[in-house]
């Protein structure tokens, strides 16, 4: 059984217009169908207004389309009321966005911690003894699985970029999540951070979890496994890659040719400096 399955997915949505106009209607998705089976790592593409937003909140369970099937884990969501909506994002999805969204007064743990402390508030939720503690050693693994033992206690403002996305991965993989749904996840980092990110969505690939990445840039979706490409609202490509990217092979390429180049540039400067101490020595 597919982790993810969409049948005949569409959303319209409906503005009201001015004063004596016709309401406009926007189809912003046109009966998409969508699979994916457990460890894909799947891109979506399409340039703007081709429903890539659109298709990810549906993904995301912040929104229902106006027609058709989405079957997540098992769970049939389209007529889902508002806690069931809640449950599933808690336990089905881990969010990764471009901009982070982490809490600025927390540290990296405790950001971690969030979304297994908001599962033990659910309804009906059995309250363990000890769960505290076992709130904190789950988020101390899962900020170790993306190599950030050393900065547990720090806040975010004290990481840099690729760190504070480093916490949201952790944060989104704490549930142990149907799948991870990355939005952008790149967009804010230079190239360096950017090829450390996604080496690490690739070992999380690995290890089994199902990703589902929305992005525009062509460079981030040859290291997935699949490109889906929306246009118009329409799904028009879906085509397997059989020998994606490495990340952490391009990342060291990125770092040798960047050493080189830093070393080419501090040899011009001391032969200038060089060259001007002949010149004042001469004068």
């Amino acid at each position: 059984m597919p982790v993810i399955e969409l049948r005949g997915i569409k959303r319209i949505y409906r503005m009201e217009g001015k004063q004596n106009e016709s309401s406009v209607v926007v189809r912003a998705l046109r009966g998409v169908d969508f699979s994916a089976e457990a460890g894909e790592f799947v891109s979506v593409m399409g340039p703007s207004g081709s429903g890539k937003s659109t298709l990810m909140n549906i993904l995301g369970c912040l929104d229902k389309p106006s027609e058709g099937t989405y079957t997540l884990d098992g769970i049939e969501t389209s007529k889902s009321d508002a806690d069931t909506f809640a449950y599933i994002r808690n336990r089905k999805i881990g969010f990764v966005f471009q901009s982070f969204n982490l809490l600025a007064r927390t540290t990296a743990l405790e950001n971690v911690e969030l979304p297994l402390f908001y599962r033990s508030r659910e309804k009906g939720e059995k309250r363990e003894k000890g769960s505290a503690r076992s709130r904190k050693e789950r988020a101390v693994i899962a900020l170790r699985e993306v190599g950030l033992e050393k900065r547990m206690d720090h806040f975010p403002s004290q990481l840099s970029g690729g760190q504070q996305q480093r916490v949201a991965i952790a944060r989104a993989t704490v549930n142990d999540p149907a799948f991870i749904l990355a939005d952008e996840p790149t967009g804010n980092l230079d190239t360096g951070m950017t090829l450390e990110i996604m080496g690490l969505f690739q070992e999380l690939n690995r290890r089994g979890k199902t990703i589902i990445m929305v992005t525009h840039e062509p460079e981030l979706a040859a290291y997935t496994k699949r490109i889906i490409t929306l246009r118009d609202g329409e799904l028009v490509s879906d085509r397997p890659l059989t020998q994606p990217r490495n990340a952490l092979d391009d990342l060291a390429r990125w770092k040798r040719n960047a050493l080189l180049a830093g070393e080419g540039q501090s040899a011009g400067l001391l032969r200038t400096a060089e060259k001007y101490a002949a010149k004042e020595a001469a004068s």
